[in-house]
C-alpha cells in the first residue's frame, strides 16, 4: 500500500505554441490586381504587333459588342473562319501564297509555273504544266509528288476561307489517243477532280467547293500555238464573296423586262408632259369670273307690287261676323281707311 501510494500520476502537460497571424488577406488583393496588370499588359503588346485586320476586328467588338461582326481576329489572313477574301485583302491572299512558295526549297524552282493572277471571278491560281509534266504525269490524271505537296500547301492556304472555290482542268489541243474513246474532255475534267480530291484531304471543306469544270483545249493560254505545253494547266479559282454569280435566267430576264422598262419610262414621260400642259391648258382658259364682273350691269325695273285682288264676294247665305265697336268708329272718321 505504501508503494503504490507512493507512486505518482504522470501529468502531461502541453503547451500551444501560437505562430504569428496572416495579417488579413489584403495581400490577396494586392497580388489580384498585380495579376490584372500583367495581363492587360501582354493584351496590349499583342495587340501592338497583330495584323491590322485583328485590330479592326477588336475595335469593332468594343464599339458594338452585340454584333456578330464580319472580321475575326487571326494571326495570319484566312486564318478565321470569317475572315473572306475581297477586293480589299486579296493583295495580302496573293502575297502570302507566293512567299509560301518560295520558302519551300523544292517548290521555289517552280515560281515560274505557278502564276497567281486577279480577274473578274476572283483570285486564280494556275498550275502550268511544261514538257516534262511537272504536276500530272504525261497523258494521265495521277498527280506526280511534286503537285500533291503543292496542292497541298494550298490547301492549307484556302482550307479556312469561307469563299467558294472553282477548279478547271485544261489540255492543249494534241489529240488524246485512245481507243476507248477518252478525250480531252475526260482527261481536263478527271485532272480537275483529282485536284479536287488532294484538296479535300489537304482540310478543304466539301462545301467549299463549288465547281468541277473541265475545258479540254477550248480556253487556251497561248492561242497562237495550240500544241503548247503551257496549255495543260489546273486553275484554282477563290471566288469573291461580295459578287455572287447571277442566278440562270437572269440575263434572259433582264432581256425580257427591257421593253417593258421602256414602256414605264415613256408612260412616265408621258404623264410628265401631261402634269406639264396642264398649267398652260389652265391658263389658256378664259376667266369667267372677270369677265363677269367686267361686264356693264343692266339697270333692274322697279318691282311694282301687284293690286290686291278683289275680294270675292260672299256666297248667298253666309253669316258675316259683326263688326266691333272700335272698327265702327274708325269707319266714321274721314282719312282713315279700313
Amino acid at each position: 500500500m505504501a508503494e503504490a501510494a507512493a507512486i505518482r500520476p504522470i501529468i502531461v502537460i502541453k503547451k500551444k505554441v501560437s505562430h504569428g497571424g496572416h495579417h488579413g488577406g489584403a495581400w490577396k488583393v494586392a497580388y489580384a490586381d498585380f495579376v490584372t496588370a500583367m495581363m492587360s499588359l501582354f493584351i496590349v503588346l499583342w495587340l501592338l504587333n497583330s495584323t491590322p485586320q485583328i485590330k479592326k476586328a477588336v475595335a469593332g467588338y468594343f464599339n458594338d459588342p452585340k454584333s456578330a461582326g464580319k472580321e475575326t481576329g487571326s494571326a495570319a489572313l484566312g486564318a478565321g473562319e470569317t475572315v473572306s477574301i475581297d477586293r480589299k485583302n486579296v493583295e495580302k491572299l496573293k502575297e502570302e501564297i507566293e512567299k509560301a512558295i518560295l520558302q519551300q526549297k523544292d517548290l521555289a524552282n517552280l515560281s515560274k509555273q505557278v502564276e497567281v493572277t486577279i480577274t473578274t471571278e476572283g483570285l486564280k491560281i494556275e498550275l502550268i504544266e511544261d514538257k516534262r509534266g511537272t504536276f500530272f504525269d504525261s497523258g494521265s490524271a495521277k498527280l506526280s509528288p511534286t503537285g500533291e505537296k503543292l496542292l497541298g500547301m494550298l490547301a492549307g492556304q484556302v482550307s479556312t476561307l469561307p469563299n467558294h472555290l472553282l477548279i478547271e482542268g485544261h489540255t492543249d489541243s494534241e489529240p488524246f489517243a485512245s481507243e476507248n474513246g477518252y478525250t480531252n474532255w475526260e482527261l481536263s475534267s478527271d485532272r480537275a477532280n483529282s485536284a479536287r480530291r488532294l484538296l479535300q484531304q489537304g482540310g478543304v471543306g466539301a462545301s467549299q467547293i463549288a465547281q468541277v469544270r473541265g475545258y479540254a483545249d477550248q480556253y487556251l493560254r497561248v492561242p497562237a500555238n495550240p500544241m503548247d505545253p503551257s496549255n495543260r494547266r489546273i486553275s484554282l479559282i477563290v471566288q469573291w464573296v461580295d459578287a455572287p454569280a447571277p442566278a440562270p435566267g437572269a440575263e434572259d430576264a433582264g432581256k425580257e423586262g427591257a421593253p417593258k422598262a421602256e414602256e414605264a419610262g415613256g408612260a412616265k414621260e408621258a404623264k410628265g408632259n401631261a402634269d406639264y400642259a396642264k398649267p398652260i391648258a389652265d391658263a389658256a382658259k378664259p376667266d369667267l369670273g372677270a369677265a363677269k364682273a367686267a361686264a356693264p350691269v343692266a339697270p333692274v325695273a322697279p318691282v311694282v307690287p301687284e293690286a290686291p285682288a278683289a275680294a270675292a264676294k260672299p256666297a248667298a247665305g253666309t253669316v258675316l261676323p259683326k263688326p266691333s265697336m272700335m272698327e265702327r268708329v274708325k269707319a266714321l272718321i274721314p282719312g282713315k281707311k279700313k
